[in-house]
């Protein structure tokens, strides 16, 4: 079979012949049906400093699948084949999928384990699926566990690519009044349909230009951005708010001490099964359709390239097969 492989830093993926995956003890193999293309994957590919997470090479990349079990092994038979699932991509360990030591999902079959696993309602189609193992899980996570949204509170979103529109209408679903910092306007009405309030091109529009040291009245701000955003955000939330940090379009940032006082920044990566769990079930009752362009599995090394050169709106989703 033929998957998308990593080869090292500046390098296009490669599309090689590889083996096909047999299950071990405690595994099972998945046919992949949908697979996600991510912004950290195009950050991988062009930042050394992921390096480290490769511990060999080549690795098929891709985090984001959802599929078919087609073979289970020992030790796995409260699973069998035919089962629908989700995979979530970070195991147990902290190793993840399309890194370290486990090939992700830009190939036809992948192994997978309890680690990973999620089962998916007959009635939630794989693409989304795909979509709520990582992009879902990871908005999610960061806006309701980590972030804590809820009723009354006034939640800044900055990004409304993938996972911003899944964190937006999750605040929304949970009571909260939600704005969007997004500088493609043709996705606006996108934003004010899962319930925005209001849409800016910039967060730092949050903020009063002509009195910037009063700051914003938000309690939350989430940035799925990462493109020198952090400190606009900060400079939004009011004494005693949050930012969480998801989006990884730089790798790093500054952030003026004195604007951080009295308020807290912290870091959201992935989440837990559960919230895969959650963000399935609300796909299954409708409450949540983010917005995604489909594509092929030959078109993944094409997909990677226009995501770098943001001419993506929404999420990538490569289907494989029926």
């Amino acid at each position: 079979m033929k998957a998308w492989q990593f080869t090292g830093t500046n390098n296009p993926l490669q599309l090689n012949e590889v083996p096909e995956p047999h299950a071990g003890p405690g595994q099972v193999v998945v046919e992949v049906k949908a697979a996600g293309v991510c912004h950290s994957d195009v950050t991988a590919l062009d930042d050394p400093g992921w390096m480290p997470l490769f511990f060999e090479l080549p690795r098929t990349m891709g985090h984001e699948n959802a599929g078919v079990i087609t073979e289970v092994g020992e030790g796995m038979e409260h699973w069998k084949v035919g089962d629908r699932v989700g995979l979530a991509p970070v195991m147990s360990d902290g190793d993840a999928l399309g890194y370290g030591k486990w090939d992700g999902g830009f190939g036809p079959k992948l192994l997978a384990t309890d680690d990973n696993l999620v089962r998916l309602p007959d009635e939630v189609p794989f693409d989304l699926a795909a979509m709520a193992t990582d992009a879902g899980l990871t908005a999610y996570h960061a806006i309701m566990a980590v972030g804590g949204a809820k009723a009354g509170m006034k939640v800044g979103v900055i990004g409304f690519g993938g996972l911003g529109q899944i964190g937006a209408r999750a605040a929304v679903l949970a009571g909260a009044e939600v704005h969007v910092a997004e500088m493609k306007e043709e996705a606006w009405p996108a934003a004010k349909e899962v319930g925005a309030v209001s849409c800016v091109r910039d967060a730092a529009e949050w903020v009063d230009a002509a009195n910037p040291r009063a700051g914003g009245d938000f309690d939350l701000i989430v940035d799925y951005a990462g493109f020198d955003t952090t400190q606009k955000a900060v400079n939004a939330v009011k004494r005693g708010g949050k930012v969480v940090q998801v989006g990884l379009g730089k790798p790093t940032f500054t952030v003026a001490t004195n604007t951080i006082l009295g308020k807290s920044i912290e870091g959201s990566l992935g989440g837990t099964v559960a919230d895969i769990e959650e963000v399935f079930d609300l796909m299954l009752r409708g409450e949540i359709r983010p917005g995604y362009e489909e594509i092929t599995f030959d078109q993944v090394g094409e997909g990677l390239e226009r995501l770098k050169n943001n001419q993506v709106l929404g999420r990538l989703v490569a289907r494989f097969g029926a």
